[in-house]
């Protein structure tokens, strides 16, 4: 057993390292809409409470094509679990992409999260708690079938992965949206 969970460690290292390579990461199994930012030269942090969205808007502004004259939207993050694993992040799409996609399609990824008992497995989950049976110790979390109908349920929609015997990761590309999902729907 513990080789395999050195493995998996290396595997999630390894995860975390390719989705910081060139300054964006795309998950090859979850591949996000838009294009990335690292095309463009990262933002110069000032002493402006809006120093990214000011570098934003230069870097749209420098870039007369018709893909930016609709704006542009960004999330980043560099972020060390409770694991001490670390994942930086950084995308961007251009809004009149958006537009034109069917928003549809976000659907089951959000109803994914719309679930209490999920965003709970999600939390421990990147808390360190990786196997059902670790899962199931937990208080009010359901039975062992509703917990494995959860991990299915995060698993279809790409919040999860399986890694080794039964244990479960968020991909490292999904680690910072996640959580960027869960700051926009702060109150």
């Amino acid at each position: 057993m513990e080789l395999e969970e050195r493995v998996a460690a290396l595997e999630r290292r390894l995860a975390a390292l390719e989705s910081t390579a060139g300054g964006a990461a795309q998950d090859a199994e979850n591949p996000a809409p838009g294009r990335p930012m690292s095309e463009r030269p990262a933002p110069e942090v000032t002493d402006s409470p809006l120093w990214a969205l000011e570098s934003l808007k230069a870097q749209l502004a420098a870039d007369p094509g018709d893909r930016g004259e609709d704006g542009a939207v960004v999330f980043t993050g560099a972020v060390r679990l409770p694991t001490d694993e670390r994942y930086e992040w950084q995308f961007g799409a251009f809004t009149g992409q958006l537009f034109e996609e069917d928003w549809a399609d976000a659907a089951e990824s959000f109803a994914a999260l719309g679930h209490p008992v999920r965003l709970r497995l999600l939390r421990e989950i990147l808390g360190g708690r990786r196997t059902a049976a670790e899962l199931a110790e937990l208080d009010e979390i359901g039975t062992t079938g509703q917990i494995y109908h959860h991990l299915r349920q995060l698993t279809g929609a790409g919040w999860l992965r399986t890694v080794g015997r039964g244990r479960h990761e968020v991909p490292g590309a999904r680690v910072v949206p996640l959580l960027v999902v869960l700051t926009a729907a702060r109150p």
